[in-house]
């Protein structure tokens, strides 16, 4: 009992230190000599509300920089700025990662092709579009090309990554249906891709002229 008769919460046992329970006053802390409560790792994730979606960043970022194979739960923390058990708290496995991080990549390059190709209205636009998607558009990110290969040889390893090249191919040819029939949007499609590799690996890629020659050789009657 403290001098004035009030009586004092035991200590509750912390890693090793005296940690002040839930519902003991001011008064009690001082007198008893507990540490100021622990708050709950929830309150830091409050605090950090943006957290899972700097993982995810960070971890296209560092598959970038040395592929699937190179990335790490540790690389991905270290560059996102998080403890290392914030990566085991918001994903299960690195596979959870990876199909959160190429999902994002994926969608955000389909915004891009979907926003040049909705601006047309004729179909005598689509082949200077599809130009600008192949010379400007794809090719807008540092990272593109090796993110986009990242991803196929994933999905050519990893069946269970197919669903995402799946849905990027999708949003593609029907972005493409909106201006052609299907079998020509599933041709011009598979070109787009073809020619913006060409273009990112060549040494000495072809101009914008040879570009549009292609796609409008697919798409004369």
């Amino acid at each position: 009992m403290l001098a004035n008769d009030r009586p004092v919460a035991e200590a509750v046992l912390v890693r090793g230190k005296k940690v002040v329970p839930a519902g003991v006053d001011m008064y009690e802390r001082t007198h008893a000599g507990f540490l100021p409560r622990e708050e709950p790792a929830v309150a830091t994730r409050r605090n950090d509300p943006d957290r899972r979606d700097r993982i995810i960043d960070a971890a296209l970022q560092v598959i970038a920089e040395g592929g699937v194979a190179g990335t790490s739960h540790r690389r991905v923390a270290e560059r996102a700025d998080v403890p290392l058990g914030s990566m085991t708290y918001h994903f299960t496995n690195m596979d959870e990662l990876l199909r959160e991080a190429f999902t994002r990549f994926a969608e955000r390059v389909s915004e891009r092709f979907t926003a040049r190709l909705s601006a047309v209205d004729r179909r005598e636009q689509l082949a200077s579009a599809i130009v600008d998607l192949v010379h400007e558009d794809l090719v807008a990110g540092p990272d593109d090309l090796v993110l986009t290969l990242e991803l196929y040889t994933l999905a050519a390893r990893k069946p269970a990554f197919r669903q995402i090249t799946h849905d990027w191919m999708r949003r593609s040819r029907a972005v493409l249906e909106r201006h052609v029939d299907s079998r020509t949007a599933h041709k011009l499609d598979a070109l787009i891709e073809g020619l913006f590799i060409h273009v990112s690996l060549d040494a000495t890629p072809h101009g914008r002229d040879v570009t549009r020659d292609a796609v409008l050789r697919f798409l004369s009657p």
